[in-house]
């Protein structure tokens, strides 16, 4: 392998190390400014002359932010373990079985995937007050109870596991579920487990949906509360982006601890 000039390594490193100032500028404006003044949050100073935490006390005061972050945490493992399960069950009935119109269902399925929310949000929302389910999680992950890239994700992971092996297990008297259960997923728990860190994080940033549904803080996820925080306290900035480094952290934390699966998910399905 021929070795690359000094120069064209020395470019590409300079481009890779814009590329991560450039990333990682918006973060420590956000923590520079969570400890500055009023006054002093539009001077472009290195470091905060006069560090503050009152900033950090106001937010804490006027904001649930740890009801916000368990409202983010159990709205993202909701709708991951719902469209995992429906994911699950959908794939290998579409595998497993050979039935009239599976092809007309098939394609119906990958149709809806290019439909866009927002054509069907507020047929949703007006279902979703019917039931009275305004202000509550249920209310905020129903809609995405069946996610058409789980299933099509998952179709093509149980397309590829040998049919020999399932055959056998149906000599031997196994049912359908304890196939999936005892069989299939054992073999395929790698690709499950990517699909739910990108289903996860999904789940997380959602926020037009959530924004619709809910208007207290106390029960908002974490983005949706920065919002209407925004709202109320149009001009203290410093609190607010007090209020946005915390919620960052659990995310962040998260990321430290899982890097490498988090990257093997987004390269395992071709996700950028």
């Amino acid at each position: 392998m021929k070795r690359k000039p000094p120069a064209v390594s020395v470019l590409q490193h300079g481009l890779l190390s814009l590329m991560c100032v450039i990333a990682l500028f918006p973060l420590y404006w956000m923590l520079n400014s969570s400890f500055k003044n009023e006054s002093d949050i539009f001077k472009s100073d290195f470091l905060p002359p006069s560090p503050i935490l009152s900033n950090y006390s106001y937010a804490f005061e006027q904001m649930p932010i740890f009801r916000m972050m368990f409202n983010s945490f159990g709205v993202s493992i909701l709708m991951t373990a719902l469209q995992l399960f429906t994911g699950l069950l959908a794939a290998y009935a579409l595998v497993r079985w050979r039935f009239r119109g599976q092809t007309l269902i098939f394609t119906l399925l990958s149709l809806t995937w290019l439909i866009p929310f927002q054509s069907i949000m507020i047929p949703n929302y007006v279902l979703v007050n019917d039931m009275g389910m305004n202000e509550t999680l249920m209310g905020i992950v129903l809609p995405f109870a069946v996610s058409t890239f789980a299933i099509l994700s998952l179709y093509q992971s149980f397309q590829s596991f040998p049919k020999v092996l399932i055959e056998a297990a149906c000599i031997d008297g196994q049912s359908d579920f304890g196939i999936l259960t005892r069989l299939i997923l054992p073999n395929i728990k790698s690709s499950v487990a990517s699909l739910g860190i990108i289903l996860f994080i999904n789940g997380w940033n959602e926020y037009l949906w959530p924004m619709l549904i809910t208007k207290k803080m106390e029960n908002a996820p974490l983005q949706i509360g920065l919002k209407l925080f925004v709202n109320s306290d149009s001009n203290m900035w410093g609190s607010l982006m007090a209020a946005t480094t915390v919620s960052c952290l659990p995310i962040l934390i998260i990321y430290l601890l899982l890097r490498r699966q988090i990257v093997d998910s987004f390269v395992r399905f071709g996700i950028k």
